[in-house]
């Protein structure tokens, strides 16, 4: 399922336009992404929860050179999901 997928199918569910189905779903995912930008994280009950996870800075290795490199910290997206969600994919 792609994201005009899952528009088409909140149209449907919900009984409202294509187009107000775009834009609520654009606008869950900015809030998502405006709350993890700002270091907080986003738990939707029974579905889980987006967090940021920090990266710590490590050492890696070229594969063609095979010479060591250094991979600098990072803060990555995260999720988790709910007993509801997971129950619901078993």
């Amino acid at each position: 399922m792609n994201k005009s997928d899952l528009i088409e199918k909140i149209a449907e569910s919900a009984d409202i336009s294509k187009a107000c189905a775009t834009r609520a779903l654009d606008a869950a995912l900015d809030g998502i992404v405006g709350a993890l930008g700002k270091g907080d994280p986003v738990s939707l009950a029974g579905f889980g929860t987006f967090a940021i996870k920090h990266r710590p800075a490590r050492t890696g290795r070229n594969p063609r050179t095979n010479e060591e490199i250094a991979i600098a910290a990072s803060n990555v997206p995260g999720f988790k999901a709910g007993k509801a969600f997971k129950d619901a994919v078993n």
